[in-house]
């Protein structure tokens, strides 16, 4: 997981170089379907009753579209069915093969299939739940597609070369498989199935106890399934033993299912089961006699080429311990690459996490630094601005100071000779004034006096008149 995490950086270097890889989504637990990959279901409806825990389901996508989808057993490394559908087949057939990491690393970042070499060592427990190339070479097995090549475009054609579509097959199976569901599909199934667009195809195997290098498991059937799903629907299965690579027994979905595991429903309905088309289906079966009449013929006309072959075998078994030699050397030089790249990494990251801090530390070092001399700098013109201004304020209370002196000093003197000259005005006005003033205190001390002595006078007169009054008798009129 560390060393995942470590060398993510070069893995996207790597996805840059590789920008057409075929893309897998690994559909969880919770998901009851393949996601954007039910469109190769009739009805968008998945097959039922595969329900082990090591039964991983694959959207296989190729250039972000789905080109088709696959239920995979971690347990015996090979696919159980591809479903697909038939598309104008490609005229180059080109082999790429690719991993999809999310089924041993589920927690990783990568969402698309990569080539093996590319992924070892960022994907943990590479290899854990799938077949790797590793496993076939000098096995005297090759990898067989359930979802040919041959019976897709290009851009479906690149999606197919994954070791998630690859069965172990022998050379010669694997030929006789290819060679006989492109001809069943091609001239029995399309030419019967009036809308094209709705013939559902799935390629499964069953697995076996025979295990390839004690990790993959050998089929020991193949089966093709097949549904039209048009108004006039039908389904058909063919089945293909792994002793007889001669063999192409049809039967019905139905009878298929009962082959598979119990419980198992591939097409949603039956598609067309209950209520076949029987002219359609005696037309098919025809047709697949026809094709498999022709493979007796091809197989008697070959004879000489099978005893060939068996010599071919012979030379094998003889140069398998040398083939086992050399895979024994590779594997002991790719660990030891292995090592050495560890290693390295792991050199280049102590010294390199030394650098970054060294140069961290200096970097702080310099920033504080500039920064301090930036302040500086910045504090240089206000305190030069601050003396200027500090400089004319002081000037111009000195200027203030001589002005308020000058002030002081002459206002003395001028004062003086203001009011001396200012005497005589004031004091010869003033004498009219003054005598005005003169003139009006005698008049009223006369007046005051004179008001005076009528006042007293006419009290005594009172004063007489009110005695008189008070003991005088009154007397006659006359008197």
């Amino acid at each position: 997981r560390e060393w995942t995490m470590k060398t993510s950086i070069v893995f996207l270097l790597c996805i840059s170089v590789f920008p057409g890889f075929s893309q897998g989504r690994v559909v969880g637990e919770d998901e009851t379907g393949f996601a954007e990959c039910n469109v190769f279901f009739p009805g968008q409806v998945p097959p039922e009753g595969f329900t082990e825990p090591f039964h991983v389901k694959i959207c296989q996508q190729y250039n972000k579209e789905p080109r088709f989808a696959t239920l995979y057993s971690t347990k015996d490394k090979i696919p159980l069915y591809s479903a697909f559908k038939y598309t104008k087949p490609a005229q180059n057939e080109e082999e790429s093969w690719l991993v999809e990491p999310q089924i041993d690393d589920p927690e990783n970042d990568l969402h698309e299939m990569v080539h093996e070499a590319d992924v070892i060592g960022t994907v943990a427990s590479l290899g854990a739940n799938q077949a790797l190339t590793s496993d076939y070479v000098g096995s005297g097995y090759e990898r067989g597609l359930l979802n040919p090549s041959l019976l897709n475009e290009e851009d479906f054609q690149m999606a197919t070369y994954t070791l998630t579509n690859a069965v172990p097959l022998s050379p010669s199976l694997s030929k006789s498989w290819h060679r006989d569901i492109g001809r069943v599909v091609e001239e029995a199934l399309v030419p019967h199935c009036s809308k094209k667009d709705h013939l559902y195809l799935l390629a499964g195997a069953i697995p076996s106890s025979v295990r390839v290098k004690g990790k993959v498991s050998v089929p020991e059937s193949l089966w093709l399934a097949a549904c039209c799903d048009a108004p006039e629907g039908w389904s058909l299965g063919l089945v293909k033993k792994i002793n007889d690579e001669n063999s192409l027994a049809d039967l019905t979905v139905g009878e298929l299912e009962k082959q598979l595991l119990a419980g198992v429903h591939l097409f949603k309905g039956s598609c067309g089961e209950d209520n076949p088309s029987q002219e359609k289906i005696e037309a098919i079966l025809q047709a697949v006699s026809q094709i498999r009449s022709g493979e007796q013929v091809e197989t008697s006309d070959n004879q000489e080429a099978k005893d060939s072959g068996l010599v071919r075998k012979v030379a094998g078994v003889i140069a398998t311990p040398f083939i086992k030699l050399l895979e024994l050397l590779i594997y002991v030089f790719v660990e030891l690459v292995k090592f050495v790249f560890y290693f390295l990494w792991l050199v280049i990251k102590r010294v390199g996490g030394a650098v970054l801090d060294g140069v961290y530390s200096l970097w702080n070092g310099v920033v504080s630094y500039l920064k301090a001399i930036s302040m500086v700098l910045i504090s240089i013109p206000y305190d030069v601005g601050r003396v200027i201004v500090n400089i004319f304020l002081g000037f111009l209370e000195i200027v203030q100071d001589v002005a308020s002196l000058t002030y002081r000093i002459l206002r003395i003197p001028v004062g003086f000779v203001l009011h001396l000259a200012a005497f005589p005005y004031h004091s010869i006005c003033a004498i009219p004034s003054v005598l005005t003033d003169m003139a009006t205190g005698i008049g009223g001390t006369f007046s005051l006096i004179i008001d005076a002595t009528a006042a007293l006078l006419h009290g005594f007169y009172y004063l007489a008149g009110h005695i008189v009054k008070r003991f005088v008798p009154k007397g006659s009129s006359d008197d």
